[in-house]
């Protein structure tokens, strides 16, 4: 019973740690800085929507500027963090326009180069030459680019066919029950 007892609270203290470093694995792909610059455009969707563009459209710069170097261990190794760093930021990306889509936020104004801008990301990563170092990485953000396109042309069309209906709604950061 008390060897229980003790494997019990030794648990209770190492889970926590086991959290800490887990979390240490997952990529940031943002800065303090541009995290909190977020957190500020929280209210004003648009806003928002602007900052996430800006600092995908950097990280997708960093990896064109990135392979074109010259291959080394190095490069791999920055390429397969950055890569997974682009994948989650548009991940983020897509699920806080899934919440904008939902409660029915005006965002057409900056949303209206999102088609371009996912295509560009995505031409980006197709033209990022394979490697075992980062393949899996790759591959799992052509995906996640794929999808992120495809959402970013649905969203356009879904806001355009929504607010022609919903006149009185638009430039609303959210659309109030009647």
């Amino acid at each position: 019973m008390r060897n229980l007892l003790s494997i019990s609270l030794a648990l209770l203290f190492l889970l926590p740690a086991i959290h800490l470093l887990a979390q240490k694995d997952r990529p940031e792909p943002l800065t303090e800085t541009q995290i909190e610059e977020i957190r500020e455009a929280g209210i004003a969707p648009n806003e928002r929507v602007k900052l996430y563009l800006k600092y995908t459209d950097e990280h997708a710069d960093a990896l064109k500027s990135l392979a074109a170097r010259s291959k080394s261990a190095a490069r791999s190794k920055r390429l397969d963090e950055e890569i997974k760093d682009l994948t989650a930021l548009m991940d983020e990306f897509g699920s806080n326009l899934d919440v904008y889509s939902e409660r029915h936020a005006d965002i057409r104004k900056s949303i209206k180069t999102l088609p371009e801008a996912a295509d560009r990301w995505l031409a980006v990563l197709r033209a990022i030459p394979s490697e075992p170092s980062f393949e899996v990485s790759l591959k799992e953000a052509l995906e996640s680019g794929q999808d992120f396109s495809d959402q970013a042309k649905q969203l356009v069309t879904d806001q355009t066919a929504y607010f022609l209906l919903h006149k009185d709604e638009a430039n609303q950061d959210r659309a109030e029950p009647k």
